[in-house]
């Protein structure tokens, strides 16, 4: 009986303890399981219907219920591109290759413009100047932050008082904001009606000498009146009157004064966005002009009608994961941040820290962009990491790379996979690990999966908006801190 007594505690502290252990210990850091039957399906949704009964024409992103802000009376309504426009692809695959296709065009438009920086040439230098005034048209392209078409984000802005609703593409590598203008000498077509400035009482053109022109990167006078033009590297450009305006948040809180383009002139497929908020580091940015303390945006499902917030004034999550935010001395649109390493399987890749360095020429860094989709990372950087993970799934079945991605699988045959972690280890000792859809993700309807980074030659690596996906990404400028909270969308 004492025997079998004993043995009953045994068993009993046995797995006692191992309860213990099981709610206590982390789970493992060297694999992650990734839901293929759900991603797969998501994929086949949105071409088993027409497109626009999926998303939304039927149940238009104008009717929903609004979305309300987590944490401050400063915000805006993020959509994602397809809960704008809909599609109108014949498939999964021939929307990702668009997508990759105006990935490149914009990880090329902001690489350029670093590399030409750190070369010693002046903003203005950036391209050819072309000063030729033609009936009130300012002909200076000027490179900046988003290629054509490349917006995958949208915020719902109130412009003018009263104010006029309209979906703004959401852009990190840029400063200028701008909206479409009546008259329209030549406007691409948009989801909302054009912004008419006659119908806003608080429209102000600015004048030559004040601040806010002076702070363009290139600046024509006709009349006096202040004339800006801001060219994406890829032909599209926006061309109009530099005003004052009213802008208006989702819950009616507003401020004035806010410079912004008045476009009569505008090409390129902004795809039904009406223009764009820039949330870069510059002067003229939205969070600069309003002293922003801080500001959060959480990118929801690409695929999906979901919304969610840009917020202003919000505290990071106490639950974020956080990383030092680096300004560049050569060029203050882009945040950097200080990534030092990066690990796959719970093992720190061998990659130099210095090879994410942001050096004093302006060249190198890691910046956080919410235009760019892909991930792109020194080749070093990712061969090494590509080389890990493709040792840690030799049980996956591979399959030929699909346009920048040389890392596929076809998962046909499986509802989920165990594959590697992949994490990004910051300066300060903290270690971000990404959710497994958001690095091994699908490229059609027929289970191919690719891993979501690639390489590049520049000195420039950026963390893209698939890496984001899900996280509020909280830029807390006054401490010169980022952070990364998982699931606060």
């Amino acid at each position: 009986m004492g025997k079998a007594m004993g043995f009953l505690l045994a068993v009993f502290f046995s797995f006692f303890s191992s309860s213990i252990l099981a709610r206590t210990l982390p789970v493992s850091s060297k694999s992650a399981v990734l839901d293929v039957f759900s991603a797969v399906q998501k994929t086949q949704e949105l071409f088993s219907l027409n497109s626009q009964s999926v998303l939304p024409s039927k149940r238009s992103v104008h009717d929903q219920e609004p979305f309300v802000s987590s944490g401050s009376s400063l915000s805006f309504q993020i959509h994602s591109r397809l809960a704008i426009r809909g599609t109108s692809y014949n498939d999964y695959k021939e929307l990702t290759l668009d997508r990759l296709n105006r990935d490149s065009m914009r990880v090329k438009a902001l690489q350029t413009r670093v590399d030409l920086v750190s070369q010693g040439l002046r903003k203005a230098d950036l391209t050819p100047l072309e000063t030729e005034l033609e009936a009130e048209k300012l002909e200076v392209p000027v490179v900046s932050g988003t290629s054509q078409g490349s917006g995958e984000y949208f915020c719902r802005v109130g412009i003018g008082h009263p104010p006029s609703q309209a979906y703004m593409v959401l852009d990190t590598g840029s400063d200028v904001n701008w909206v479409q203008c009546a008259p329209c000498a030549d406007c691409y077509q948009q989801a909302d009606p054009i912004f008419d400035p006659l119908s806003s009482s608080s429209f102000s053109p600015l004048t030559c000498g004040t601040r806010q022109c002076r702070s363009l990167d290139v600046s024509e006078c006709h009349n006096n009146a202040c004339l800006y033009e801001v060219s994406y590297g890829d032909g599209s450009y926006t061309v109009g009157d530099f005003v004052t305006e009213t802008i208006t948040f989702a819950d009616s809180a507003s401020v004035n004064n806010i410079a912004i383009g008045c476009g009569h002139n505008n090409e390129g497929l902004f795809v039904g966005a009406a223009g764009l908020i820039g949330l870069g580091g510059g002067a003229l940015s939205f969070p600069s002009q309003i002293n922003a303390s801080s500001f959060s945006y959480c990118l929801v499902d690409r695929d999906s009608d979901s919304a969610s917030t840009l917020e202003f004034d919000s505290a990071i999550p106490p639950d974020a994961v956080t990383a030092p935010l680096v300004r560049n001395s050569k060029l203050d649109t882009y945040r950097y941040v200080d990534l030092t390493g990066i690990s796959v399987s719970g093992d720190l890749l061998p990659i130099q820290p210095s090879t994410f360095q942001l050096n004093d020429d302006g060249a190198g860094g890691i910046i956080v962009d919410s235009g760019t989709a892909v991930t792109r990372l020194p080749k070093e950087a990712y061969n090494s990491l590509r080389d890990a993970f493709v040792k840690g799934t030799k049980n996956l079945p591979s399959t030929n790379g699909v346009a920048l991605f040389d890392t596929c699988y076809d998962l046909r045959s499986m509802k989920s996979v165990e594959v590697p972690t992949v994490s990004f280890h910051f300066s300060n000792g903290k270690e971000l690990a990404l959710p497994a859809k958001n690095y091994l993700i699908p490229v059609d309807s027929s289970s191919t999966f690719c891993l979501a980074f690639a390489p590049t030659s520049s000195s420039l690596g950026i963390i893209g908006n698939v890496q984001q996906q899900g996280t509020r990404v909280s830029y807390d400028l006054a401490s010169s801190l980022i952070g990364f909270a998982s699931n606060k969308c």
